[in-house]
């Protein structure tokens, strides 16, 4: 068949009834046709006909897998989020590393020192036995049993990828992670699956990874059956996961990992409300600690969704990353559990002024006699009508998840075995950085504040963050940083205290009050004298550990005009070079010259008013007669 008729025949519109498979193609033989037998019954066995790549087609290599996927964009793709993928090979690892020891076996990482590592903590006969055990030499027979990569492991974990795409994800797991028994790679698209067929043969993984046509939600509602669940449920979709979230809670077995990306971010972090409460069940509210909130309120609608069938979560990790966040939970079933759910979910008020926040739980938990715990709606609300520092409105959002984010003792142990086998992963250096600063954040204090946030809601010159950091720490408050962000405070300190504080560093670096609107937030904090006397002095303390090793806490771009990637379609319409072209199209930097000589053709609003006191130095016109006459845009750096 001609180079032509082969490229005709990769383009066909999707059919969801049938699996198309590509044709034997041998280097100078003349190619023929696939059997139309065996495709009209979807038993083609394309699984073992070879397909070199087109001219039209990338092999690309991320950690232990080799894929081949189309130029165009009709299969999803993004380089960046190789640290995503990176990620949960390292969670699933440890994750297998935990279940297989309850059942006497070790898993073999590659790269890692063969010793085996106690992740379950045991009983003092357990212990006993161990060392006994390890005081008199092994027989064969006493030998443990060992699950390495690449191999199937009859107790290992079962592994679903829904929205596999190209099977990248499930290749990794195949080649990476130790102690599986299968991987089934769904997609719903038929040119995904033949794609990740073809993938499957080229890393020679057909033994552990499955190639499924079917939709994500009907295939999860299939395994409900508790013998039928999945141990581990990966779900990285474009966009919002909420449509296979219901499915997803009830498909995993009790105590298996649910891993879930949501790249809606500008949904998640308040941008729209009222869609993020259709999706998610939470109001976002616009705020510095946005990210965090975005974690919360996806922990928040899984919690609810599970509730629904008797079944609740525990967190393990949560990361906010890049342009998406992460969730790593793992679900366990009990009424009594359920029963306290409501009681770790939380209402925020926030100020519309000076963004001070206060969270109300929806249910309270109380001791009761006999050792039983009693749960009651909760009491509020926690604020007045009007902010007591800055006389503002408050806005209601959430609920959101009020409990902590991680797991600290299993992020410790990933955070371990990525420390001490660097060279596993690309992104190790960023994986460390990432957990590192997990591990120092205060697990039992929700949500944060910024350092840009604080000063410039009164207008003053912003504080180190050590110097801040020491404050509260003389104020004998815990503090810590924020993995979602860079100027993240995370402390259990009340609002109060932290305005008192920024008080004192005011009185240090006035602000002129004559330039202050009377009915400002600035103006009624700074009105009241503090209560507190900060003390900014450095503390040795201030400083966290992973700030003084240096490491890689946070994303640097990774590459130009990196981010999310425009959405697959059938056709390939919108192609990686058509993307790049849309990027091209700015208008081109403006010279400062030109850009001063076009301001001051712009009449100075605060000259008016009077409040404007840059005199010649300002950018804008204070002649009462300016050449455009045109209101001023927001651009000047001096205003």
């Amino acid at each position: 068949m001609p180079r032509a008729r082969t490229l005709l025949w990769l383009s066909l519109p999707l059919r969801s009834s049938r699996r198309l498979c590509r044709a034997p193609v041998m280097e100078g033989q003349p190619r023929e046709p696939p059997d139309s037998a065996a495709m009209k019954n979807g038993t083609g066995t394309c699984g073992a006909e070879e397909w070199p790549p087109l001219a039209q087609e990338t092999t690309v290599t991320e950690g232990a897998a080799k894929i081949v996927f189309p130029s165009a964009n009709q299969v999803f793709y993004n380089p960046v989020q190789e640290f995503n993928r990176d990620l949960t090979c390292a969670v699933i690892t440890e994750f297998a590393r935990m279940q297989l020891q309850t059942k006497g076996i070790q898993i073999k990482v590659p790269g890692e020192k063969d010793v085996q590592k106690v992740v379950v903590d045991l009983s003092e006969q357990e212990e006993d036995k161990t060392k006994l055990k390890e005081g008199k030499p092994l027989t064969p027979g006493d030998q443990p049993r060992t699950a390495a990569v690449r191999e199937i492991c009859e107790e290992g974990l079962r592994v679903l990828e829904g929205l596999a795409a190209s099977g990248l994800r499930s290749i990794r797991f195949a080649q990476e992670v130790p102690g599986l028994r299968s991987v089934v790679a769904n997609d719903a698209s038929a040119r995904a699956v033949d794609l990740i067929r073809h993938n499957v043969q080229l890393n020679d993984v057909g033994h552990l990874v499955e190639p499924s046509q079917a939709d994500a939600r009907i295939l999860m509602y299939q395994h409900q059956r508790a013998s039928e669940r999945f141990d581990v449920i990966d779900l990285d979709p474009y966009g919002s996961p909420s449509p296979f979230l219901d499915a997803a809670v009830q498909a995993v077995s009790e105590g298996g990992l649910l891993c879930v990306t949501c790249t809606d971010m500008a949904v998640l972090a308040g941008n729209s409300g009222e869609t993020c409460y259709s999706k998610y069940g939470a109001m976002a509210l616009k705020s510095r600690a946005c990210h965090e909130m975005a974690l919360r309120i996806v922990l928040h609608s899984l919690d609810l969704r599970a509730n629904c069938y008797q079944r609740f979560l525990v967190p393990l990790l949560s990361v906010s990353a890049d342009f998406y966040v992460r969730v790593f939970v793992r679900i366990f079933t009990g009424q009594a559990k359920v029963k306290a759910s409501a009681s770790k979910q939380a209402l925020v008020f926030q100020c519309v002024g000076c963004g001070a926040f206060h969270l109300q739980r929806l249910g309270r938990a109380s001791a009761a006699s006999g050792n039983r715990i009693k749960f009651s709606a909760a009491c509020g609300p926690p604020v007045m009508p009007e902010c007591e520092h800055c006389g503002q409105k408050h806005q209601l959002g959430g609920p959101i998840w009020a409990e902590p984010l991680h797991d600290l003792d299993f992020v410790g142990r990933v955070l371990q075995a990525v420390s001490t086998n660097p060279g596993r992963f690309h992104t190790s250096e960023r994986i460390r950085g990432v957990l590192s600063v997990v591990t120092e954040e205060l697990p039992d204090v929700p949500l944060y504040y910024t350092l840009d946030h604080l000063s410039s809601t009164i207008h003053c010159n912003t504080p180190s963050l050590l110097q801040l950091r020491s404050a509260l720490l003389h104020a004998g408050f815990r503090v810590s940083l924020s993995h979602a962000c860079k100027n993240a405070v995370k402390t259990d300190a009340p609002t109060s205290v932290l305005w008192d504080i920024m008080r004192c560093w005011e009185k240090e670096c006035p602000v002129k009050r004559e330039r202050l609107s009377e009915t400002s937030p600035a103006f009624r904090i700074l009105s009241v004298e503090p209560s507190l006397q900060a003390n900014f002095t450095i503390r040795e303390d201030a400083n966290p550990r992973s700030r003084q090793q240096g490491l890689k806490r946070f994303q640097a771009n990774p590459e130009a005009n990196w981010g999310p990637r425009p959405r697959a379609r059938p056709g390939g319409q919108a192609s990686g070079s058509a993307v790049r072209e849309r990027s091209k199209r700015k208008e081109p930097a403006e010279d400062p010259a030109q850009r001063a000589a076009r301001l001051k053709n712009f009449p100075c609003k605060r000259f008016k008013e009077g409040t404007c006191h840059h005199g010649d130095q300002c950018c804008y016109s204070h002649s009462p007669t300016p050449g455009l006459g045109a209101p001023a845009p927001t651009d000047c750096p001096a205003v």
